[in-house]
């Protein structure tokens, strides 16, 4: 009964097929749109590949992200990132700089940049990195730069404007 209630709503007039059969051909080719869209079912959330040494700091901005809506993989060094990125290539990548081992996070950006131009929101304490930015020459859309410490909301916001200004 819900189900036949939720068509209705997607037909014009409440679902009088009447009105249907009596609509333009724009309008029928809306209606069926319309009944496409929600028979694919929902959209897969965005995908977040969060690479953080700090697994304090990794896991709350995952708990943060997961709860916004977002699915999150979290890579504790460079070279378990490039493994994740790998296995799946996720909508987004945030990047701590700073990390442990034999990868820095420039030497991630430089692995992910040859198989994807996804975007890519540095984090970091260095001050040196917007310059390096510039002199990459990508724009703010798919590579920025969040200094630390920052707020949570700092990092949703950037997150988000970042995904907005990706053609998907």
């Amino acid at each position: 009964m819900s189900q036949e209630k939720d068509t209705a709503n997607t037909l014009p007039d409440n679902g009088n097929l009447s009105a249907l059969n009596a609509a333009s051909p724009e309008k029928v080719e809306g209606a069926t749109h319309s009944m496409q869209n929600e028979a694919e079912g929902p959209k897969l959330p965005p995908r977040i590949l969060v690479v953080e040494d700090d697994a304090s700091l990794a896991n709350v901005e995952a708990d943060v992200l997961t709860a916004c809506g977002y699915a999150v993989t979290l890579a504790g060094t460079g070279e378990l990132a490039i493994l994740a990125f790998r296995e799946s290539i996720p909508d987004l990548v945030v990047l701590d700089l700073e990390l442990p081992g034999s990868m820095t996070g420039w030497d991630v950006l430089q692995v992910l940049r040859t198989r994807s131009m996804i975007p890519v929101l540095l984090t970091s304490s260095e001050t040196s990195v917007r310059k390096r930015i510039r002199i990459r020459g990508e724009t703010r859309s798919t590579l920025d730069h969040l200094p630390k410490p920052y707020p949570l909301q700092a990092l949703l916001k950037r997150i988000e404007s970042m995904l907005i200004s990706v053609p998907q």
